[in-house]
């Protein structure tokens, strides 16, 4: 069968789709929210070994249905064989150069200052002078900022944990996201997806009411220096059903930061209230951190997610599909606000009248 989706790839801007061709048999592109970086994998038959491999560090982009899906650098091109799956060339590549600064320790201060100084200059010294940090945390001040030798990568990625963002690291370009915003702070628009069962829907795994990481409340221990005593800053989460605190083991450094800390936690919280995956026909606008709507499942389970990863795959056999992993249940999913009646039971459901033995 042919390819059922129209695909582009280029490398150092030149389109090289024509030649890839006859040789190509599968694309897959994983975009995570953050966590870890994009990743774009290209599976070649490289039967009679005549493919070049592409230098090290060359620029890779693809198109799915017009739709620019990835971008990044060539990180590795392992290469197979297996006796009756004959000879597999991988190209695989990752948002950000593997082999840059970015994994490089840093060991520099900034003092009184804020958080969108501190992350450019951490970004200048790793070789990604273009950093944005979403207006919600640019301004943030204080005292002392360090990453204390972690990279800037890893210090991004502390950062973003601690304050409940998104930090990316893709195609030359560093962001520092609000989370629930994706990487809407580059001006590009997040669309949200409608996953519609019976239309484009192929398989729901949702798990939309997750009790472990529900908490009632934030709390973060910090030294008041007027008052010469440690205080603790309480951030209401409001999770249903629990009054359990969420408390951060490590003090911070003043109120301003334990209030950012203990946002962070509630982002969390909330953002862990469900866990599943929807897979769905080829949706190349779907893009992590963005929302997703999903209907025709039942109530509880409608209504609408986060994008926390997004995974899609064509190959040259006619399949091609979008893998979305979700959580934070919105707007209906998580609730199932119905009165329990028993016209809701199902009449064929027996109901026992008294104890077995």
């Amino acid at each position: 069968m042919p390819w059922s989706v129209s695909w582009r790839v280029t490398i150092n801007g030149e389109n090289v789709s024509s030649a890839m061709r006859p040789y190509l048999t599968d694309i897959s592109v994983v975009d995570r929210s953050g966590t870890s970086s994009d990743s774009c994998s290209l599976a070649f038959d490289d039967t009679d070994g005549s493919l070049k491999l592409p230098d090290p560090s060359s620029k890779l982009s693809v198109e799915l249905d017009g739709v620019p899906v990835f971008q990044g650098v060539v990180d590795s091109t392992p290469w197979e064989l297996t006796r009756g799956g004959g000879r597999i060339l991988r190209v695989t590549a990752k948002g950000f150069d593997t082999r840059g600064k970015a994994k490089e320790g840093q060991l520099w201060h900034l003092d009184d200052a804020s958080l969108g100084d501190a992350l450019k200059k951490a970004g200048r010294a790793a070789g990604v002078p273009d950093v944005i940090v979403d207006p919600a945390f640019a301004s943030m001040q204080r005292d002392y900022w360090s990453p204390d030798g972690a990279s800037f990568l890893a210090w991004g990625e502390k950062l973003a944990r601690e304050m409940g963002a998104t930090f990316k690291i893709r195609d030359g370009r560093a962001v520092f996201a609000k989370r629930g915003q994706g990487l809407a702070a580059t001006g590009a628009a997040m669309p949200t997806i409608t996953a519609a069962i019976g239309r484009n829907v192929i398989a729901v795994r949702i798990d939309p009411t997750q009790g472990r990481r529900q908490f009632a409340k934030a709390q973060v221990r910090y030294f008041d220096r007027d008052a010469a005593d440690w205080k603790v800053k309480d951030v209401e989460i409001g999770a249903e059903g629990t009054d359990a605190a969420n408390l951060r083991r490590f003090t911070a450094a003043d109120e301003d930061e334990a209030e950012a800390v203990g946002q962070g936690r509630k982002s969390d919280s909330e953002r862990e209230g469900a866990n599943g995956t929807i897979d769905m026909d080829l949706e190349p606008t779907a893009q992590a951190g963005a929302k997703v709507i999903l209907t025709g499942a039942r109530p509880g389970i409608d209504g609408q997610y986060e994008i926390d990863g997004v995974t899609h795959k064509a190959d040259r056999s006619g399949g091609s599909t979008t893998s979305l992993d979700v959580k934070q249940p919105e707007n209906g999913a998580g609730r199932d606000t119905r009165t329990a009646t028993a016209s809701t039971v199902p009449a064929n459901v027996p109901v026992p009248t008294s104890r077995p033995n």
